[in-house]
């Protein structure tokens, strides 16, 4: 078996932990939460995206024999990725009349994949700041929504009285 790769193996292995880390802490914030999209998905979907961009960097270095090639562009699996988390995302959004329950699930699933592209490019510290701002979001902005009045409040109380 031939491992010689543009990458070192070595990197690849490191890369893909990282999107795993990524996608596990996106991820078990929403299975705490108890969300249709926990620690599993999170994580797959950050390893499979961070896979995906591997692949595509592999074979336009191989393709392209090293030189760049205006015919090959491996940017183009974003445009792909970003189309399948898509798909996935709107699997967990659920419409029931007026409210749309799971969009930030949603959400989460589609940063976990952009998590897995960057990590899968090697760009750590953009991973990082990404996954830092994503968790104050989803956490920090929970806790401070707690404290906000409801407003749906005013809209249920009308219902009841009607």
């Amino acid at each position: 078996m031939d491992l010689a790769t543009a990458i070192p193996v070595g990197e690849m292995a490191i890369r893909l932990a990282a999107a795993a880390i990524c996608g596990a802490a996106l991820g078990l914030d929403r299975e705490m939460r108890g969300k249709a999209a926990g620690l599993r998905t999170h994580t797959l979907v950050a390893i499979s995206s961070a896979v995906t961009t591997l692949v595509a960097l592999e074979l336009y270095w191989e393709l392209a024999g090293g030189e760049q090639s205006g015919d090959m562009d491996p940017t183009r699996v974003i445009q792909g990725v970003a189309q399948a988390i898509g798909f996935i995302s709107a699997g967990v959004m659920i419409r029931a009349g007026a409210d749309v329950r799971g969009a930030t699930t949603a959400a989460v699933i589609w940063m976990a994949g952009a998590l897995g592209i960057a990590c899968g490019a090697g760009f750590y510290a953009l991973a990082g700041m990404a996954l830092a701002l994503c968790l104050i979001v989803t956490i920090v902005f929970t806790a401070v929504m707690r404290w906000l009045p409801d407003t749906a409040a005013p809209d249920t109380a009308a219902k009841d009285e009607e």
